[in-house]
């Protein structure tokens, strides 16, 4: 047997590719699944996009580059982030990246050392725990729950900072829950931030564009901490663009350095010909990609009229982002036959394969009394869905 490194044996399976696979198993054994599992939006890439790659190839831009991206690429990244946040960087300061996960990656392992202690609110998205095992630091929890509509209070950040903090990580709009951070949270949080000034912020962004109500806001707003932010954000959301695999960070400059440092030794720089296509979508801005925005805010609408009718589940209204964050403990304990529901996994599992509908088990974001479904599928797929899941929850006693 082939004795591997503790590292990669302690790491998990991402439980959203892993239901993804099972999905696609079904599939090929010839049942009807509808796979609500993964958070990938069904539009295909604006076409001005896929115009400026196909500029790129014939270009020749099919050499290495700088390993933190083309100075053009990077800068019209400070550009978007003038335009939409009104942040000042340089580009000096942003690093592109092979998708997001790159550079949260980047970002913990270049802050957290062995033993000192990462924060992240529940529920997380379903990376961030596992990134902070391989920096070997500590997770410290932060509990919330769908009557709050899964956000932290002040008071309980200030409770879960100790001198040993390192880091702490969260997304607005939050995958899995949606959630979406109001200025004034946010400047209530960075008061906290204020006092202790060896706790960087990592504030995941990616869903910005996928905002329901009033704007996205960004925690690096606040010049106070600003230098201790780390923006983490990309193309695969907002854009269209999951398979294009471009992210980027924005950073204090010895950060921005220090991950450049390291992704040289990973990967180097992502693909030339995704980071020529960074120019012309940044040219883009929330209203370029508002018909999308709008056919995410029907599907969740519709969604959610769809979940009344099932008894025992509980749902907020997500202001951002493509997820429903289902509140499902009243299944708990309920068997079909031998099959008893112990836990959320034990439900997505059922689901899968008793009605074939794919969803992931909050237990991979931190919330073991709720199960997570995207709804960035047609609205066709996603009544059938609802009317499957209804079907499958009624055979539990």
């Amino acid at each position: 047997m082939t004795k591997l490194s503790d590292r990669i044996n302690l790491l998990g399976e991402s439980e959203t590719l892993a239901m993804a696979k099972k999905s696609r198993e079904l599939k090929e054994k010839g049942y009807d699944v509808i796979n609500l599992s993964l958070g990938e939006p069904d539009f295909n890439t604006p076409d001005r996009i896929k115009e400026a790659a196909k500029k790129a190839i014939d270009n020749n831009y099919t050499f290495y580059t700088p390993v933190n991206g083309y100075q053009d690429a990077r800068q019209a990244v400070c550009n978007k982030l003038k335009r939409d946040n009104n942040l000042d960087y340089t580009a000096e300061q942003i690093v592109l990246t092979t998708g997001g996960k790159q550079a949260i990656a980047n970002a913990v392992l270049c802050l957290a050392n062995p033993g000192e202690e990462v924060i992240i609110p529940k529920p997380f998205w379903v990376s961030y725990r596992q990134i902070v095992k391989m920096a070997e630091a500590k997770e410290v929890y932060i509990d919330t729950d769908i009557t709050t509509d899964f956000k932290i209070t002040p008071e309980q950040l200030e409770k879960a900072i100790t001198p040993k903090s390192k880091l702490f990580m969260f997304s607005s709009p939050c995958n899995p829950s949606g959630t979406v951070y109001t200025k004034d949270e946010l400047a209530a949080l960075a008061k906290v931030f204020e006092k202790h000034p060896h706790v960087y912020i990592m504030s995941d962004e990616i869903y910005e564009y996928i905002v329901f109500d009033g704007k996205h806001e960004s925690i690096a707003q606040f010049d106070s901490i600003k230098d201790r932010v780390i923006i983490i954000n990309g193309l695969s959301k907002g854009y269209a663009m999951t398979g294009w695999r471009l992210g980027y960070s924005a950073s204090n400059l010895d950060i921005a350095k220090a991950c450049t440092k390291l992704q040289g030794q990973f990967t180097s720089a992502t693909c030339s010909i995704t980071q020529r296509t960074v120019i012309e979508a940044m040219s883009m801005g929330a209203e370029d990609v508002k018909s999308m925005l709008e056919k995410f805010r029907e599907r969740r609408d519709l969604v959610l009229e769809l979940m009344k009718d099932i008894p025992g589940v509980i749902t907020n209204k997500p202001q951002g982002a493509f997820y429903v964050f289902a509140d499902i403990k009243s299944y708990l304990g309920k068997k079909d036959g031998d099959y008893v529901i112990k836990t959320a996994e034990d439900l997505a599992m059922y689901l899968l394969n008793t009605v074939h509908v794919a969803m992931v088990s909050g237990d991979a974001f931190g919330s073991p009394d709720c199960i997570r479904f995207s709804y960035a599928t047609s609205n066709d797929l996603l009544i059938e869905a609802v009317k499957r899941i209804k079907i499958g929850l009624s055979r539990l006693k």
